[in-house]
């Protein structure tokens, strides 16, 4: 075997890898469920490339999630499920039957009429996926029925929270403006310094789900990801952070030597120095 750009070689990488007694032990004994906290990895590793505009990462980042689709198909066709092909046509089929604006007879549609058209056609899949789960004898989808069906669980609960919301927004049931949720923050903040008074570990973590989900409905009505927003603030606490501890450093000591004051004012020196960079 030898580096390719064809895709064919590397289902046959795959395929060697999982052979019975000549493939890879680790690679064996694999599931769909020992593999997808790897296909999830693999996948904010993209993200985090693309964050970084890191573009040769990104190369690599996303040939391991390419991998993982190919591990997971292969898995199935050992099954004798459905194999990569299979997934393939899939996607292409429903790439064309979702853009007839594009592949069919439904153009010089405007952004809006193309948003409706998608939400038609994806409400058509459902009821067809329903309707051939039905003909085949097996059990509906879970959480198949409803306006708020098919987010993922698994999703991070932040992106969740901004699917559910817009999903029940379809329907009427949202916010007029940003300033309204602003309220409904203010609001949870209360309830959750009631929590505290009250010292229920259990309504305490409600109340703060509860705020965590109005922020991220804030988000959504500002138009901003609330994932990319925690993740820049994840970044600028590190960096200033960093900066605390060079500067301790600096002076022969460290953040566990340190009193609190000396920290706080070499964090508010990190962000003075944040404001004057260009």
């Amino acid at each position: 075997m030898r580096a390719s750009r064809n895709i064919d070689d590397l289902l046959a990488i795959m395929a060697a890898l999982r052979t019975p007694v000549t493939g890879c032990p680790w690679d064996i004994e694999q599931t769909f469920e020992s593999v997808v906290p790897y296909t999830i990895e693999e996948a904010y590793e993209v993200a985090d490339a693309v964050q970084r505009g890191d573009t040769p990462d990104l190369v690599d980042e996303l040939g391991d999630l390419l991998l993982q689709v190919v591990f997971h198909a292969q898995m199935a066709r050992d099954a004798e499920k459905f194999d990569f092909g299979d997934v393939v046509h899939a996607i292409t089929a429903k790439l064309i039957r979702r853009h007839p604006h594009v592949f069919g007879d439904a153009r010089h549609l405007t952004p809006d009429d193309v948003k409706k058209l998608w939400g038609e056609i994806k409400a058509a899949e459902k009821a067809d996926r329903r309707a051939a789960r039905a003909a085949a004898g097996l059990p509906e989808e879970a959480g198949s029925k409803g306006v708020l069906a098919g987010v993922p669980t698994t999703m991070p609960a932040l992106t969740r929270a901004v699917k559910l919301q817009s999903k029940a927004s379809s329907v009427g049931f949202d916010w007029r403006d940003a300033r309204l949720v602003l309220e409904k923050i203010r609001e949870e903040a209360v309830e959750i310094e009631e929590a505290v008074e009250g010292g229920d570990k259990s309504e305490i973590a409600g109340e703060v789900g509860d705020l965590l989900f109005a922020v991220a409905n804030l988000a959504r009505h500002l138009d901003v990801d609330p994932e990319a927003a925690t993740r820049g603030a994840n970044a600028k606490f590190e960096r200033r952070f960093a900066h605390i501890e060079t500067s301790l450093a600096a002076r022969g000591t460290s953040p566990q030597d340190a009193s609190l004051a000396e920290m706080d004012a070499l964090w508010d020196e990190a962000k003075g120095l944040e404001r004057k960079t260009p």
